[in-house]
C-alpha cells in the first residue's frame, strides 16, 4: 500500500515516540544510530512497522 506523505509522517512519528519510550527496535541498525526518528525511518523503509492506516 502506498501512503501519502502525511500518513508516512504520522506513522514514523508514532513509531519514533514508541522507540523513545522504550519499545524494542524491530530491525538491526548500526550502533551509531541513536535517534528514534532515524530508527523509525529505517523500520518504515524496510516495511517492519506493524501499523495500518484506516481510510474512510
Amino acid at each position: 500500500m502506498k501512503y501519502t506523505r502525511f500518513e508516512r509522517a504520522r506513522i514514523i512519528g508514532a513509531r519514533a515516540l514508541q522507540i523513545s519510550l522504550g519499545s524494542p527496535v524491530l530491525v538491526d541498525v548500526s550502533a551509531d544510530v541513536i535517534d528514534p526518528i532515524e530508527i523509525a525511518i529505517v523500520e518504515y523503509d524496510k516495511g517492519a512497522i506493524p501499523m495500518t492506516v484506516k481510510r474512510e
